[in-house]
């Protein structure tokens, strides 16, 4: 567990510190001596009386009490320094630099457990091994360099990976971004992104902490502990955005279900991050570009005034917000005329307010007050302003620095030179701001950070479903697919509509069931796994003589044992699936039903389990969602009922975990109803 030792050490060992600064040791010294850490500095190394000025110790066995070691030795002998220390000199927080553990072969995974129980046993702290290490605002742990400004309100970073942080911290340097501190776990041995995640919720301190979290995710071990603390601290007030990589199409195994199929890994790890409220990212200057907007205040709405004295990045930028569900409103009337009578000839302000090229600071200013006090429909202003090579800018920029104090809307600086203006930029960042270089990535970002949904509730208001009634059916069911029997009685505890229907495995007992069910009818084949494909569905059915003369023709299709009659509905096609997901626990998706899921392949997916909230905003993520309104004269579909059967959905496969994968494809909607028509569950306990 994360303890004051690692966070703020009285003293520090590096254990294989050096003078050659190219080697971790050497340069985690360096690092620390020109941090000017406050406290004990000590360093074991057998072959130096002194080291960068500090004095040696040959053995760790010679060495006083000490809060914090820092080990950048070979694997092999870690073992040992880490018993001595943890046994013998109080110390309670390692960070293991080295490589050569598990992740390259048993013998180091050998190693790496010894040490966790070693540091466990004692109750301390073990970041990595093979990291780069940790930066606070007390120490600078690391064996990295450039070193970011380090500042309490900065951004908290942890990464999975060592390089992957430092390029990060590279990337939001740039645009002017501070850090708070950086977690490098390495091989999470011990604490890996989820702890480190769980210790920021839990010592979230609304006037001290940080209020912006970066994560860099290779691998998701702890699913539920992540989502827990990520939705807990932006409950808190704590914006967060992460990159997981590895997610790729080629990972996604094969499935026999439709909803096998999609549900991939990476729509888990989707998902998770849209219920916990987190800004997915997919490369470092996205992270970085989000983790500037976060530095601004939120936006209250999606109206946007773009500010410009180029008219080409300002189109783009338009086309980025407006492509991404942003408004950039058309301006018009008395105040605007206004403020058209204060500029240069041949400025528009309709939005893009173009200034020109020759526009001063003073221009801006005036822009930047109206958006301000005179268009109430603006929510949020970004300014593009670089240099024409017509004179210096220093003046714009104070003016942007100062009227970002003043203006009570966020206002973000995109500024698109840089070599002519590095002077500018230099003084704009030293005092504080962040700006971005490119307004295509900014846009892009911007319209992330406003479509992220917030945290779904800890504890969701779910529909009632009859459990015991659900556990009889499971206990009774052999691990592959229910039968239709079965699945009806499912379907009917988790309130899930359901066509009248029913099974015969005779003639004389279909014809009986078609009387029952009543005409217009639906025939499909029980046995077959893809009924279709073997010619196995048969619509419109509308007389006895049909009903017979389908029967014995199904009946002789491979693998079909029965015959199944339904009544035949009319709606929309829709589908509801689920599919449990290693650590993860169950997906739920939905989307449009039949063949649109294998064209399309257009669904939202939801981490188990999902109110009829959570239901409903998936549903109106759908691509496809303007033909759940009704197009062209088409009948809507009941969206509230289509969120509540999402919703039963979720709350059946936590109640039956041992629900592998289901299907309720087609389910049938209407203005009045969603009605499942055909289903599918696979057990597998």
């Amino acid at each position: 567990m994360i303890n004051d030792q690692l966070l703020n050490p009285s003293g520090i060992v590096v254990v294989g510190g050096s003078d050659d600064i190219q080697k971790p040791g050497g340069k985690v010294l360096k690092n620390l001596i020109d941090g000017r850490f406050s406290g004990s500095l000590y360093v074991v190394n057998p072959k130096a009386e002194a080291v960068q000025g500090v004095k040696t110790f040959q053995q760790v066995e010679q060495l006083p009490q000490v809060d914090c070691a820092i080990l950048a030795i070979a694997a092999k002998y870690c073992p040992a320094a880490v018993e001595v220390l943890a046994r013998q000199k109080g110390t309670r927080a390692f960070i293991i630099l080295s490589a050569g553990f598990s992740e390259e072969n048993a013998e180091g995974a050998a190693l790496e457990k010894q040490i966790v129980d070693v540091v466990n046993e004692v109750g301390g702290a073990l970041i990595g091994p093979n990291c780069i290490g940790v930066l606070t605002t007390h120490y600078q742990g690391v064996f990295t360099t450039p070193i970011p400004e380090l500042d309490a309100h900065g951004v908290d970073l942890i990464s999975g990976s060592g390089a992957t942080a430092l390029f990060i911290m590279d990337t939001g340097m740039q645009k002017g971004v501070k850090f708070s501190s950086v977690f490098s776990v390495g091989n999470s041995a011990q604490l890996g992104v989820e702890e480190v995640l769980e210790y920021l919720d839990e010592s979230f301190d609304p006037e001290k902490s940080s209020r912006v979290k970066l994560l860099y995710v290779e691998s998701i071990a702890k699913p539920a502990k992540l989502l827990k603390h990520a939705s807990s601290l932006i409950r808190k007030g704590c914006r967060i955005a992460a990159i997981k990589s590895g997610g790729s199409a080629a990972g996604s195994r094969a499935a026999s279900s439709h909803t096998g199929a999609l549900a991939s890994p990476d729509i888990a790890v989707e998902a998770l991050f849209r219920k916990a409220g987190i800004v997915r990212c997919h490369g470092r200057d996205e992270l970085a570009t989000v983790a500037g907007i976060f530095m601004y205040p939120a936006l209250k709405g999606k109206n946007m005034a773009v500010v410009t004295h180029a008219g080409g990045p300002a189109v783009m930028l338009t086309d980025a917000l407006s492509n991404g569900g942003m408004e950039v409103p058309h301006l018009e009337g008395p105040k605007a005329e206004e403020l058209l009578a204060k500029l240069f000839n041949g400025s528009s302000v309709g939005n893009p307010i173009d200034f020109l090229a020759t526009g001063t600071a003073e221009h801006l200013g005036f822009i930047l007050d109206a958006c301000d006090k005179d268009f109430d429909k603006i929510d949020g202003i970004a300014v593009i302003f670089g240099n024409p090579g017509l004179f210096p800018v220093f003046d714009v920029y104070d003016m942007l620095d100062r009227k970002m104090r003043e203006v009570h809307k966020p206002i973000f600086p995109i500024f698109p030179s840089y070599t002519i203006v590095k002077e500018e930029i230099a003084d704009f960042v030293n005092k504080g701001r962040v700006y971005f270089p490119d307004e295509v990535i900014f846009g892009n970002a911007l319209v992330k950070v406003c479509s992220t949904p917030q945290p779904q509730p800890e504890k969701p208001e779910l529909p009632a479903v009859d459990e015991a009634r659900i556990r009889k059916v499971i206990n009774g069911a052999e691990n592959g697919y229910l039968t239709p029997v079965q699945i009806h009685e499912l379907l009917d505890a988790a309130g899930i509509a359901r066509a009248k229907e029913g099974v015969a495995d005779t003639e004389d007992r279909i014809v009986s069931l078609a009387n029952e069910i009543g005409y217009p009818l639906v025939m499909k084949v029980v046995g077959p796994v893809h009924k279709s494909d073997v010619g196995g569905v048969v619509l419109n059915v509308s007389d006895e003589e049909t009903v017979r003369k389908e029967f014995r023709r199904m009946m002789q299709i491979k693998d079909t044992y029965a015959v199944m009659l339904a009544q035949q509905l009319k709606g929309t096609e829709v589908f509801i699936g689920a599919k449990r997901e290693d650590k993860f626990g169950h997906m739920v998706l939905c989307g449009l039903g039949g063949i649109f899921i294998e064209v399309l392949k257009d669904v939202k997916a939801g981490l188990a389990p999902v109110s009829c909230h959570e239901a409903l905003d998936m549903i109106k993520g759908l691509k496809s969602y303007k033909i759940i309104q009704g197009v062209r004269g088409q009948e809507p579909v009941n969206e509230i009922k289509f969120a509540e059967a999402v919703a039963r959905v979720s709350v059946l496969v936590k109640v039956a975990p041992e629900i592998f994968e289901m299907d309720l494809n087609p389910l049938l909607g209407n203005k009045e109803n969603v009605v499942a028509v055909d289903a599918r569950i696979r057990i597998e306990k």
